[in-house]
């Protein structure tokens, strides 16, 4: 994810980036433009047409694409905003975990202490890898029986790492280092980050509706390729600039919006997992050290 200054403008508006739709888009506004200009010199100096109230039928066909776009933007941000809400969450309950167990554990117990500490950091990277391509359980951090061989037992690492923690939790209970209602409060944690990882696969194995997506491009297609059939009688060659910009301001909002409504992958609009990670990571060897 991009840092940036949202007060800004001038930087922002002057700015060229990959993440910036217009660079994306430029050989589709070149090919727009292009077959404008072939359809003006075509109807204006060749045939001479001559039409009447041209632009009215795309002026409401343009408001309720409008408003279809909308709708589509809003529901990709709906998917990007929840992503941020849950990793918020993954925050929060790591750091609940870690502060419980540092209080349970014995203080003089070091190794259970960073067996929880890596097997939690373990945890939300993995949830981040299997979200994206995939998990390289080498990347992974190691200790004692659990090792990569460990962790590719099952296709499914965060639910293997998660069984790992649980056992650990259980030995305890039953060695008399924690209580029943101590082991209680640490389940009701635990179950937080299995239901994290449950609703991002939620989101990301859900997009919109193929139909809608389908429907959405054909009309933007229709409605930029005949547009200039009657702009350019009543504008002339000035239709060239102005089905450009029309065509870069309705493909763009398509093209952002499917960008974020997937919002766990490295497109620079995507959510800065791999931060929040870090930042998982430095508060677990911080609390439990």
């Amino acid at each position: 994810m991009i840092t940036y200054n949202p007060k800004d403008w001038w930087k922002l508006i002057f700015a060229f980036h990959r993440s910036d739709t217009f660079m994306f888009l430029l050989p589709g506004i070149l090919g727009v433009a292009a077959y404008t200009g072939v359809v003006a010199y075509i109807e204006n100096d060749i045939f001479h047409a001559s039409f009447k109230n041209t632009t009215v039928v795309h002026s409401l066909v343009g408001f309720v694409l409008s408003m279809l776009l909308v709708f589509r933007t809003n529901t990709a941000y709906e998917r990007w905003w929840e992503g941020r809400k849950i990793w918020g969450s993954f925050v929060n309950n790591s750091r609940n975990l870690s502060l419980k167990l540092d209080t349970f554990l014995p203080k003089e117990d070091n190794h259970t202490r960073q067996v929880f500490r890596i097997l939690i950091s373990n945890y939300v990277y993995a949830s981040k890898e299997h979200l994206r391509a995939g998990v390289n359980t080498n990347e992974l951090e190691q200790i004692g029986k659990y090792n990569s061989h460990f962790f590719n037992q099952k296709k499914h690492v965060p639910n293997q790492i998660m069984g790992a923690i649980y056992e650990e939790i259980h030995q305890l209970y039953q060695k008399g280092v924690i209580t029943g209602d101590q082991l209680f409060i640490l389940n009701e944690e635990l179950r937080s980050f299995t239901d994290n990882i449950g609703a991002c696969e939620r989101i990301k194995r859900t997009p919109i509706p193929y139909a809608y997506s389908l429907f959405l491009k054909k009309v933007i297609f229709l409605y930029v390729f005949t547009m200039p059939i009657g702009f350019v009688i009543e504008f002339k060659y000035w239709a060239v600039p102005i089905v450009a910009i029309i065509f870069y301001v309705f493909a763009s909002i398509e093209v952002l919006a499917e960008e974020i409504e997937d919002p766990f992958g490295t497109d620079a609009n995507d959510l800065p997992t791999d931060t929040i990670y870090n930042t998982i990571h430095d508060n677990l060897s911080e609390i439990l050290k």
